[in-house]
C-alpha cells in the first residue's frame, strides 16, 4: 500500500540518526504508529506529514510525492440501493477521479466485504439503504479503516445533522454532479492524492 512512503520515511529517519521511538516522541505518536508507517500498512494524514517533514528537516513536498506514489490508485466506493442512481453516479465519480478504482454496491454487506479486502480511501454512502442505514455503514467502514473518508448522499437535508455526528467528511444532496464531487474532495478529512485527478 504505502511502500514508497515507507521506504522514504525509514531512510530519512536513519539519516537523521533517530530511532522509531525518538521520531515518535518528536511528532507525538506511539512507536508502533511509526512502525506501521515504515511497514507500509498505514499512511499518515496531511497534517502529520507536515509535522514529519519539519522534524526530519525536509521539504514537505518530498513526503507528499512519496504518498502519491504509494497510493496512486485509491479505492473509491459508492453504496446506493437504487441501481439507476448508482449507475449514473459511478459515471460521475469516474469522470472526476480517472485514476481511482471506483466500485459500486447496492448492498451494504458487499461494501463491507470489499472494504475488508481493499483499503477504501473514500466512500459515498446513501443514508437510506434498507436493512442497514448509511450511518451504521459509516461506523462499520471506519472501524475497518479509520482513515476512510465518508461522504453521505441523500435527497433529504434533514439527515445532515445525524451525518455530521459520524465523523464524516461531507454531505451531498442528490443528484450527484461532478461539481459537487470536486467540492467534496477539497474538504476530505484524510486528503487523497493521485496522479491525473481532475479534482
Amino acid at each position: 500500500m504505502g511502500t514508497r512512503f515507507a521506504e522514504t520515511l525509514r531512510r530519512l529517519r536513519i539519516e537523521g540518526k533517530l530511532s522509531q521511538a525518538q521520531l515518535a516522541d518528536k511528532v507525538f505518536v506511539t512507536r508502533s504508529t511509526v512502525a506501521r508507517w515504515e511497514s507500509g500498512s498505514r499512511l499518515p494524514d496531511v497534517a502529520m506529514i507536515s509535522r514529519l517533514a519539519q522534524c526530519l528537516g525536509v521539504d514537505v513536498n518530498m513526503l507528499l510525492s512519496a504518498v502519491v506514489e504509494s497510493d496512486e490508485s485509491p479505492n473509491v466506493i459508492m453504496v446506493e440501493d437504487r441501481k439507476v442512481i448508482l449507475s449514473g453516479s459511478l459515471t460521475v465519480l469516474e469522470e472526476v477521479m480517472p485514476s481511482a478504482t471506483v466500485v459500486g454496491f447496492t448492498r451494504p454487506s458487499e461494501a463491507i466485504e470489499y472494504a475488508r479486502l481493499n483499503r477504501v480511501a473514500l466512500a459515498f454512502l446513501d443514508i437510506e439503504l434498507g436493512n442497514m442505514s448509511g450511518l451504521e455503514l459509516c461506523h462499520t467502514l471506519q472501524a475497518i479503516n479509520p482513515h476512510t473518508n465518508v461522504v453521505f448522499l441523500t435527497a433529504y437535508a434533514e439527515y445532515s445533522l445525524d451525518a455530521w455526528d459520524t465523523g464524516a467528511s461531507g454531505f451531498m444532496l442528490k443528484p450527484m454532479t461532478s461539481e459537487n464531487v470536486r467540492a467534496q474532495l477539497k474538504n476530505l478529512r484524510y486528503p487523497i492524492m493521485w496522479r491525473g485527478a481532475n479534482a
